[in-house]
């Protein structure tokens, strides 16, 4: 390490090389000022490093005791596209050889952007067998949202060019298929296999979303990929929905103004309120017009209320 120039050694760890114990030590021991001041850099990278790749493996520990147990196909499913207004819904299958890792892996919700797409082409990379599954807004519209969800996982699993010997899967079971399934709570956020699953399928609908965004303009699906912002909600008010827009959803019709006057009106006013007598006083309101209310104006009312009561509380804390 000595022999070595503090510029070539600053060049050599640049790029966010993976620090070794071995390194550390010898920069320890060196006299150097600035190998000193390099060697406190490092050394905390290293303990950064040292953390994800625990972090790592603790999301592994499943998948390494299915391999060691001779299942050498483990798939690991996930969909993304359940909550926004418009576009489809996407599901992805993973399998990756026995022995598998990559640093980084993670929830693609806690991730940002670049880092999903860099991780999306070390998983293709490295993946035994990627399946994907997509369902479009007619059918989302004709089965509802949740049985979307389901079928897009199943096409997902059916189009793997391998066939899985044990599905690992985010909070719920997979009908149709005989290969035994473990369902984890949070499952993209815990297991290795759920997770890159999640990362494929967010990457190819974020992609879809920004092509459908040239071919239905106005609407900024590039930017919030169908989801409900306010930017979306405007938009939809402006120039109505699109062929891509879930029409079964109720919100769609709250936003475009086919709820009743009475509903805007409550609405209105319950976000006016700036005391707790106020609010009071508003639920009430709301509870005697409820015959004059269809069931989902007012379940919508009742939701208002409790996240304006949690508003309240946050206030007067």
């Amino acid at each position: 390490m000595k022999q070595l120039s503090l510029k070539e050694i600053q060049d050599k760890y640049a790029d966010g090389a993976a620090v070794s114990s071995a390194i550390l030590r010898k920069l320890q021991r060196d006299p150097r000022t600035g190998a000193r001041r390099l060697y406190q850099i490092l050394a905390k990278r290293y303990e950064q490093q040292k953390k994800e790749r625990n972090r790592v493996c603790a999301m592994l520990h499943f998948e390494r005791l299915l391999w060691k147990a001779g299942i050498q196909y483990i798939a690991g499913v996930d969909e993304v596209g359940v909550g926004p207004l418009a576009g489809p819904v996407i599901a992805a299958a993973v399998v990756f050889p026995p022995g598998t890792e990559i640093d980084g892996i993670d929830d693609s919700k806690m991730l940002d952007e670049d880092v999903r797409i860099r991780l999306d082409r070390e998983i293709r990379q490295k993946a035994s067998a990627v399946g994907l599954g997509v369902v479009e807004v007619e059918d989302i519209d004709q089965i509802n949202i949740y049985h979307a969800g389901i079928r897009a996982m199943q096409l997902a699993l059916s189009n793997l060019p391998v066939e899985p010997q044990h599905i690992l899967v985010d909070s719920r079971t997979i009908p149709g298929f005989r290969q035994p399934q473990n369902s984890f709570d949070k499952g993209d956020g815990i297991n290795f296999s759920i997770a890159s699953a999640s990362i494929v399928a967010k990457v190819y609908r974020d992609h879809l979303m920004t092509e459908l965004d040239s071919k239905y303009p106005g609407y900024g699906f590039a930017s919030h990929k169908g989801y409900a912002t306010p930017e979306h909600q405007r938009a939809i008010r402006e120039l109505g929905p699109c062929p891509i827009h879930r029409r079964s959803f109720d919100y769609i019709r709250e936003i475009c103004g086919q709820y009743c006057d009475l509903y805007y009106s409550l609405k209105e006013r319950g976000y006016a309120c700036t005391s707790r007598e106020e609010l009071s006083a508003w639920e009430f309101e709301v509870k005697t017009a409820e015959q004059k209310l269809s069931f989902n104006e007012n379940k919508k009312l009742h939701l208002t209320a409790t996240r304006l009561w949690k508003r309240m509380a946050r206030v007067t804390l």
